[in-house]
């Protein structure tokens, strides 16, 4: 191979590199919130658990519609009110159903800002779309474990 013909692939490397570095502070700080979501209920002990959980999946899902607001294009607008709605009937749902169904919003929700982040359907989100599905990740995993331990954070 020629010099010429390495020279695309060691620029790709490169900007590669660079991306991940620039994604390591979002993710790192995504993991610290995640460990506080998971936490939340001892900030609420009057409030159920599942509350708690729920009323955090909200608020999660509906910082996207700020996003598109922000971003301009009504379609954009109206998509991501839809998605942030789909959440919001499945946090209502684990309030009194399963808490399987908040660890399926929270992973559900990760899932959707990684398809953010390869799509950047929603303009100017560069750095959101990787700490908010870390903030998922973490949140989603750490629950499902409290459930299967029967561990309950609010008293």
């Amino acid at each position: 191979m020629t010099a010429s013909g390495s020279a695309p692939h060691a620029q790709r490397r490169r900007a590669t590199a660079a991306g991940v570095r620039a994604l390591r502070a979002p993710i790192a700080w995504g993991v610290v919130w995640g460990c506080l979501q998971a936490a939340s209920p001892l900030a609420f002990p009057w409030l159920d658990d599942a509350t708690v959980y729920s009323m955090g999946l909200v608020l999660i899902a509906a910082v996207y519609i700020g996003f598109s607001v922000a971003d301009g294009r009504g379609r954009v607008v109206a998509v991501e009110t839809v998605v942030a709605g789909v959440f919001v009937v499945v946090a209502a749902a684990g309030v009194t159903g399963s808490a399987w169904l908040l660890v399926a919003g929270l992973a559900g929700h990760g899932l959707k800002d990684l398809w953010q982040h390869r799509t950047g359907f929603v303009a100017g989100t560069r750095w959101w779309p990787p700490f908010c599905a870390a903030v998922d990740a973490v949140a989603a995993a750490l629950l499902a474990v409290g459930i299967v331990a029967d561990v309950h954070l609010g008293w």
